[in-house]
């Protein structure tokens, strides 16, 4: 009987929670043919289709369904496994900084294995804006950090990659006026220069319709209809869904987040970011 490779299970989960092989490739830091010969090898030892067309794309077929269920239970059984050699008898406490992207998706399912393995631990967790945290960080008052990446450091563990999109109101989005509506964060913000810039190598005329400091006010003016906004499939839920095609928008760039860890940090914290560098799609070695 073969047994199912880790690597094999993330990347069929990349696919199954994306809907998309390109969008499972962006995450899991692979190319798209990568990517198919993974889920070739992985219907081999299933022996079954996972995968079936539709239209342009695919879609998971019913073994594709169940094996959703048991790729999720093999990786939490994984993920506990080794937390729990390393961090059953750790304590003390340590910080952990990210941006509300994170917070918002996966990153509770990870700190929650984190918890469970290392239950002496106190974990101090920091929400915000790149630039606050990384100012944080360099004043040693975080230890592991997850931003937005401006430039490689020497303590950065990991490069997590996700595509950017363009996002509208899933019920009455903008129309396609002369001029583009557009939400963004208050600068410094990488998002805002990807989605102006883009904006303007195309040509396309725009307005800013709406401004915040905070995701939730973001949120808030993209799920009112008045304006489109570009982050990654993170933000979607909650009244937000993919633009539509008929606003013709402009493609845009991967966005890059920086995983970087505390020189010298003690093992908790080591721990941590290794766990947050395997299970955070979008992963990418530095070279």
């Amino acid at each position: 009987m073969e047994t199912f490779d880790p690597d094999l299970l993330r990347t069929f989960l990349a696919f199954a929670e994306s809907g998309s092989l390109a969008h499972a490739a962006s995450t899991v830091g692979r190319t798209p043919s990568a990517v198919t010969a993974q889920m070739q090898r992985l219907e081999a030892i299933v022996g079954e289709p996972l995968l079936a067309p539709s239209g342009r794309g695919r879609i998971l077929t019913a073994a594709g369904e169940e094996l959703v269920v048991h790729a999720r239970r093999i990786l939490d059984v994984h993920r506990d496994a080794w937390l729990s050699l390393k961090g059953s008898r750790a304590d003390g406490r340590l910080s952990l900084g990210c941006t509300q992207d994170f917070a918002d998706s996966n990153l509770p399912d990870l700190l929650r294995h984190f918890g469970r393995t290392h239950p002496r631990v106190r974990l101090d967790l920091r929400v915000g804006r790149s630039r606050e945290l990384t100012a944080a960080y360099d004043q040693g008052l975080i230890e592991v950090l997850i931003v937005m990446r401006e430039a490689e450091t020497s303590d950065e563990l990991a490069i997590l990659r996700e595509p950017m999109v363009w996002l509208a109101a899933s019920v009455e989005p903008p129309a396609a006026d002369d001029e583009l509506p557009i939400a963004v964060l208050d600068p410094p913000c990488g998002f805002r220069s990807a989605a102006t810039a883009a904006l303007e190598e195309a040509g396309r005329p725009y307005r800013l319709a709406a401004t915040s400091p905070s995701l939730s006010g973001l949120r808030a003016a993209v799920r009112s209809g008045i304006a489109v906004t570009a982050r990654t499939l993170r933000f979607l839920g909650d009244g937000v869904s993919v633009a539509p095609q008929t606003l013709l928008l402009p493609a845009l760039p991967s966005a890059e987040f920086s995983l970087r860890l505390k020189p010298k940090a003690d093992k908790a914290a080591s721990s941590l970011a290794s766990l947050l560098a395997d299970g955070l799609p979008g992963r990418a070695d530095r070279s």
